[in-house]
């Protein structure tokens, strides 16, 4: 079977994770270009070692390459700003582009919860979120599923090691986006985010946990909903794993938890505090185990890629 050719652009190490993995694990998508800016990067050294075409020019030494015809994918794995300028360079050439940055340009997709109806709609540009939307939403979602969450909060805790240039320059569009996205995504009436990078050493793997404030609901559906997603989500993540069983807190009628819903809503709604904890062991592609908040990402894009491929292979 012919596969898709995709290229990557980023060099750094979200981008070189996704490379390797697009060479080692997909039966369906072939490496068409690796793309940086800077000559010397580890990611460019180990695409030509790997038989990859590469550019240091950017989106434009892309374009320009013999070959770029042949590409129907492209891997954002820059910065929030990059991918806007990349985006319109490409929007003339008729490109599927999925957005590991939190530019949020084009829909967000998380696959377990929405990816088969942005399939369906075609969108060419789609967002895969944050690393702590990957891990978090569809635990959102399956919540939501069963009844209504007034409010979801996140806290993604990763190691400072894991963190690179690119993360933490986008510190605040990570909130902002993870934020927009429990909610849209997740279903959450309001949705928060936190971010914690924990400079322990040895470096701890990534940690997240969520909350969601409901009413009276089964909690046994609860718990069945949650298990449900999180094996649904190591079926592409391995390391993703719930660190204990679901937790239910009943919320005190003198809790202010009014100030956390959305428009100021109701407080005899909101009767029980939902607690998940969660963590994610990275695959070691490219960088070490501890790393799960990338492997969340190019695991989840990868998933992407090859539905796209897969659809138009029908």
């Amino acid at each position: 079977m012919k596969k898709t050719k995709v290229a990557v652009i980023g060099s750094g190490n979200i981008g070189t994770d996704l490379m390797i993995k697009v060479i080692r694990l997909s039966k369906t998508l072939e490496m068409g270009a690796m793309v940086g800016i800077d000559p010397d990067s580890d990611g460019l050294a180990r695409a030509r070692r790997m038989k990859v075409p590469t550019t240091h020019e950017g989106v434009d030494g892309l374009i320009a390459m013999d070959g770029f015809d042949e590409i129907e994918i492209v891997f954002d794995a820059t910065s929030a700003g990059a991918h806007k300028v990349n985006a319109a360079r490409l929007a003339p050439h008729g490109k599927k582009l999925i957005d590991l940055t939190p530019a949020a340009i084009g829909p967000y997709v998380v696959p377990p919860v929405n990816l088969e109806e942005h399939l369906r709609d075609g969108a060419g540009n789609l967002n895969m979120v944050t690393c702590g939307g990957q891990a978090t939403i569809p635990i959102v979602n399956a919540v939501s599923r069963v009844t209504p969450v007034a409010y979801a909060e996140i806290v993604a805790s990763i190691s400072s090691k894991s963190a690179g240039p690119g993360t933490r320059a986008n510190i605040d569009e990570f909130t902002e986006t993870t934020s927009q996205a429990i909610e849209a995504v997740g279903g959450a009436g309001r949705g928060k985010a936190v971010i914690i990078l924990n400079p322990a050493e040895p470096p701890m793997i990534m940690r997240d946990t969520v909350f969601c404030l409901i009413g009276d609901a089964d909690h046994d559906e609860i718990r069945a909903s949650v298990e449900k997603m999180v094996a649904e989500v190591n079926q592409y993540v391995p390391g993703y794993r719930l660190k204990q069983e679901v937790q239910f807190t009943p919320v005190a009628e003198d809790e202010p938890v009014h100030t956390l819903l959305p428009d100021g809503g109701p407080l005899t709604a909101v009767t029980t505090r939902v607690a998940v904890f969660l963590e994610v062991a990275g695959a070691a592609h490219y960088l070490p185990a501890y790393a799960g908040n990338l492997d969340i990402m190019t695991s989840a894009a990868l998933r992407v890629a090859e539905s796209i491929a897969a659809g138009a292979a029908r």
